[in-house]
């Protein structure tokens, strides 16, 4: 079977371009379509379905711009190529922020047309490329998250089967103080095994992101942090870590789900403690600017070289380490993005080596006065 030939639109009101683009392009691997009005044209996209569309800029009827517009929502691996007669440095910009790849000024030669048809369509092949990559990545992340959560579950769902057994056996014997003990430890097994099938819905596709912003209410900062320290100081304690926590009052509640925020906060001041020396502080500061609630995690650890920063919300990023600091896996800043993110916030750093790290998360404040919801962006977390 022979090579698939690339398929070219040509969209000019002039019968003389068309006809000379046509006959440049003869012989070669291309099949050639033409228009000679905006709306021919976009009825061709749909149905020739090109990999290459050249587009006059002035034309009767639908503009050219117009045109790029509506091609690049219909396709945009489409590789649209401006050719006019009445080339400027501003359609030329407005042209490449309408989605055109390339600009060719009239006249030009027949070279110089399979020059650029070339450019072009090696222009698609490496689009189409990277959106199939990314497909790939995204197919990936989502089996190796369903086989994580699988591997993860079932250990913790054994735990949590055999305590309720030791307890039903245990009844009679129990103290109170160790009846206590066990009903935490079942109450941290289940916050668990949700975080478990909480972050699965955050990692994979769109619609378990909506999923997970079905479970959003009303939630008290204060109280998340609360939970958060609780979780860390443990950690802290052993590394004679002391945690300063300032929160400004009354603060206004956050709208999402506690158990992801409070595992994101825990992240932060994990890292906080692997990455301080023994015996020092870490201040932890919430406070409202501008509808805004912020939450800071600093510390005076080994900070971020300015070359590493670009990349620290990536996955599987490790920072610099010292004699007295603790290696992690390099998947606690990444989450934490992706978790405030999905809740229509924001996080930054302000970093230096040597002289430690500060963190900010910033999340839509409530409106006390009635209940409303922070705008989310849908699609924030599947291109993650």
């Amino acid at each position: 079977m022979g090579e698939a030939k690339s398929k070219i639109l040509i969209i000019d009101d002039e019968e003389v371009v068309l006809d000379s683009c046509t006959q440049i392009l003869e012989g070669g691997p291309y099949h050639v379509a033409t228009a000679m009005d905006g709306t021919f044209g976009l009825e061709l996209v749909q149905e020739f379905q090109p990999d290459v569309v050249f587009v006059d800029l002035k034309m009767p009827g639908i503009q050219g711009f117009e045109v790029l517009d509506r091609i690049h929502s219909f396709d945009p691996t489409i590789v649209a190529i401006v050719i006019t007669g009445y080339a400027t440095v501003s359609s030329a910009v407005e042209a490449i922020k309408k989605g055109a790849y390339d600009f060719l000024p009239k006249p030009f030669t027949p070279d110089e047309f399979r020059v650029i048809t070339r450019r072009g369509l090696e222009r698609r092949k490496l689009v189409q490329e990277t959106t199939a990559l990314r497909r790939e990545r995204e197919m990936l992340r989502e089996h190796f998250a369903a086989i994580v959560s699988h591997e993860l579950k079932s250990p913790i769902g054994a735990v949590q089967q055999n305590l309720f057994s030791l307890e039903y056996e245990l009844s009679d014997l129990l103290t109170e103080d160790q009846s206590s003990r066990i009903e935490r430890m079942k109450s941290s097994i289940n916050d668990l095994l949700e975080l478990i099938r909480t972050w699965l819905r955050v990692i994979t596709t769109d619609a378990d992101i909506k999923k997970l912003r079905e479970s959003f209410q009303p939630l008290s900062v204060e109280s998340m942090i609360s939970k958060a320290v609780e979780s860390v100081e443990t950690h802290a304690n052993r590394k004679d870590i002391d945690l300063v926590v300032s929160l400004e009052s009354p603060l206004k509640p956050v709208y999402g789900d506690e158990i992801t925020l409070v595992e994101a906060l825990v992240n932060l001041m994990s890292n906080a403690i692997k990455y301080s020396r023994m015996g020092s502080q870490i201040f932890v500061n919430a406070e409202e600017k501008e509808n805004e609630i912020l939450i800071t995690v600093a510390d005076r650890g080994v900070g971020i070289s300015e070359e590493d920063l670009p990349f620290i919300f990536g996955d599987f990023y490790v920072g610099e380490l010292s004699p007295d600091t603790e290696r992690g896996s390099g998947l606690g800043l990444a989450i934490t993005r992706r978790i405030v993110e999905a809740h229509g916030g924001s996080i930054s750093v302000d970093s230096a080596l040597g002289k430690g790290s500060t963190f900010v998360i910033r999340l839509p404040a409530m409106n006390t006065e009635r209940h409303n919801e922070p705008a989310q962006d849908e699609g924030v977390l599947a291109n993650s």
